[in-house]
């Protein structure tokens, strides 16, 4: 198959005189062994914490600064490159089905819920981080997390995979400033992590150099797994929205179209950091079950998973009108590779339905 190359860019509004001299009342962090110099720029203390600034550093200081470029750019846009053909041969397909059995062995279903339940809240993201992010916004991020649905598709990643880049993503977007000039690159060491993490072959770092249409280098990129792995404390074992909706999947089952229109009503709050960040994982797979259920079966929410979960239908309710909403606004949005990806047979065509325009929630 072919895909898309693209380069996030903006060369046309470099950043304004805001470069390796302009920072200013910041002490500098220089960790050797890392490579990164990270500045902690003191005046943008909010809510009691430092907020570190990933900035390049003069060539005087001891650390290696060859894979930061010296100009970062103010509006991040996207060009698109030539073509590619990749071999996806040896790449793993998407095995939602086969992981049912290893999440609900019916002896430990209950304890390996009640493990995630506990970690979701252990490793979620900061809900309010692009508050405090002063160069990047949330359409920028839907951009890059509507690329990576694109990566997925072509590279034949795992649903996970996916989910766990996202994750990365934000939890790393959550303690550390980001110029728009490297947010591609960030996304894209996060998918490398999570492939590595997930897939059986893992694409080369070479191929996800290539899919930025080479806006960054194969040193670069291994700088940024890096830090990220530093930032994220090489804890990479989370909990996603995918596997909580696997497990409620095999608990109370659904027709395949339901189950398919679940995954791609739960892939769409990917898209948008406000407002889907303030909820746990388990409450928007939860959501996503009742609005696909509703919309094909008239039911939202079974009493199985009730007493499963512990979550009460009203306790879902604010996610499940956000999740409702931003499923009617999916066909009017920018980033449309979600909806291509489930317009697809193997996904039953399931991105043409529409829940209802009001869900009976009173």
């Amino acid at each position: 198959g072919t895909a898309i190359v693209r380069r996030f860019s903006g060369s046309e509004n470099a950043f304004p005189p805001f470069g390796k001299n302009m920072v200013p009342n910041c002490t500098i962090n220089v960790s050797s062994k890392q490579g990164f110099a990270i500045y902690l720029d003191e005046p943008k203390q909010k809510d009691g914490y430092s907020y570190p600034v990933a900035e390049e550093v003069e060539p005087h200081v001891e650390v290696d600064t060859s894979t930061i470029k010296s100009s970062f750019h103010l509006l991040l846009d996207l060009s698109t490159g030539s073509p590619m053909v990749v071999d996806t041969s040896l790449h793993s397909h998407d095995p939602f089905s086969s992981k049912m059995d290893v999440m609900n062995v019916a002896e430990y279903a209950e304890d390996i819920h009640q493990y995630l339940r506990e970690a979701e809240v252990k490793y979620r993201p900061k809900p309010c981080y692009m508050r405090k992010q002063p160069d990047i916004t949330s359409g920028m991020r839907a951009i890059l997390v509507d690329w990576l649905v694109e990566v997925g598709e072509e590279y034949k990643l795992c649903t996970e995979t996916l989910y766990l880049a996202v994750n990365y993503l934000d939890r790393f977007l959550s303690c550390m400033s980001v110029l728009r000039g490297k947010l591609q690159l960030v996304g894209t060491a996060a998918v490398l992590l999570a492939s590595k993490y997930e897939e059986i072959y893992p694409p080369e770092v070479e191929e996800f150099v290539y899919i930025t249409d080479d806006t960054y280098t194969k040193k670069q990129l291994l700088r940024m797994e890096h830090l990220l792995l530093k930032v994220l404390a090489f804890d990479l074992t989370v909990p996603t929205i995918n596997q909580f909706l696997l497990q409620y999947l095999q608990r109370h089952g659904v027709c395949v179209r339901t189950e398919n229109f679940a995954r791609y009503v739960a892939e769409l709050s990917l898209l948008e950091a406000d407002p889907f960040l303030k909820y746990l994982p388990s409450q928007t797979a939860a959501a996503a079950y009742c609005l696909a259920n509703y919309t094909v079966n008239r039911h939202f929410w079974p009493d199985t998973l009730a007493a499963f979960t512990g979550y009460s239908l009203s306790e879902i309710v604010p996610c499940l009108c956000d999740l409702h909403k931003a499923c009617l606004d999916a066909p009017h949005r920018q980033q449309q590779a979600i909806r291509e990806k489930y317009k697809m047979s193997k996904y039953m065509h399931v991105s043409f339905l529409e829940p209802p325009a009001v869900l009976p929630l009173q």
